[in-house]
């Protein structure tokens, strides 16, 4: 019976996952040279090739991805039951590696993760921050930020909040271009957009009366949500963005929300991880961590101020009808004692 190192087994997992040996060796405080000579080794006692070696790149052979898929579960499961044991404090520790969009810490306060490792000294984090989607078993992530729609998959997904896309704008342009009444008024307004259509963009947007479009001629693009953030403050335009990224600035007014009656479909904010019999004490703490700050809505007042807009519309429609009522009633009287006299 062929017997193998698992120790090997364990640095080819760790190679895969970051990707490259020098950066399996920085994460293991590992020489390179060191973990390259041990997958030799390993490689030489299977009888197969695992890894396809270039100077740019490392790939998996055929044969290299099935050992992967076959032994980075148990190996992980070993992993997480030692971190199981060390946890049996209850007190969360140990190191995170979290994957999350580019532009995470322009959306949420860096402040937060001062706080977060504040209240729990014993975790340390590692933030990879890319728009690409992460694979969290080959990369190592233990668990991931997603906004959006999810796709169907085998990992697990808690939502931590909904934020809807509304249409912004500075009361700078609102005075010089003035405020559009209808969607079809966005026609004549200089809108702001991801990227370039050959001729316009159309916003599809749910109003009134259902599923609604519109399509606007956008004459400056930027492809990121914080730079048409930034370009509609600066009164370049309307913007359709989430309120969850628009919220302070309608708090404080350099912002406007208009058309409020039409919005686009919500975008869910996502903890994201491996399907695990036994959560990590300390990925548990951060979800709960986002989730309680996102709760009590410290990221998403948007949507508050958007609910408090409705509602003093409301109480001003009503107020407007119970004054005619009672203009109305004034008048009636006043017909009926003139038709006395």
């Amino acid at each position: 019976m062929m017997m193998v190192d698992l120790n090997d087994i364990w640095l080819f997992v760790h190679v895969v996952r970051a990707g490259s040996f020098a950066a399996a060796g920085r994460r293991l405080a590992m020489p390179s040279n060191t973990i390259s000579r041990r997958l030799q080794a390993l490689e030489a006692e299977l009888g197969v090739r695992l890894l396809q070696r270039s100077t740019r790149q490392l790939n998996m052979t055929a044969a290299g991805r099935e050992f992967f898929e076959r032994c980075a579960p148990g190996l992980e499961d070993i992993e997480y039951a030692s971190a199981s044991l060390s946890e049996s404090s209850g007190e969360p520790s140990g190191s995170l590696r979290v994957a999350a969009p580019v532009d995470f810490f322009d959306n949420f306060s860096i402040e937060w993760m001062h706080e977060f490792m504040r209240l729990y000294p014993k975790v340390q984090l590692e933030f990879v921050l890319s728009d690409s989607r992460a694979d969290l078993i080959a990369e190592g992530i233990d668990l991931a930020f997603r906004g959006g729609i999810l796709p169907d998959s085998s990992l697990v997904a808690r939502k931590l909040v909904d934020s809807h896309r509304g249409l912004v704008a500075s009361p700078r342009y609102l005075e010089h271009f003035g405020t559009p009444h209808t969607l079809a008024d966005l026609i004549g307004h200089t809108c702001l957009a991801a990227s370039p259509a050959p001729h316009h963009t159309t916003w599809k947007l749910e109003g009134p009366q259902g599923m609604e479009s519109v399509r606007v001629n956008p004459r400056l693009c930027v492809n990121t949500a914080q730079g048409q953030l930034r370009a509609a403050r600066a009164g370049h335009g309307i913007a359709l963005l989430p309120t969850m990224l628009t919220s302070e600035d309608l708090r404080n007014g350099t912002l406007v929300h208009i058309l409020p009656d039409y919005q686009r479909d919500a975008m869910g904010l996502y903890a994201v991880y491996v399907h695990r019999r036994q959560l990590p004490t300390a990925v548990s703490a951060l979800i709960e961590f986002f989730a309680d700050k996102l709760a009590r809505g410290i990221a998403d007042k948007g949507e508050q101020v958007c609910q408090e807009h409705f509602a003093r519309e409301d109480a001003a429609k009503k107020g407007q009808a119970g004054g005619a009522e009672a203009v109305s009633e004034l008048q009636r009287r006043e017909g009926v004692e003139k038709a006395v006299i």
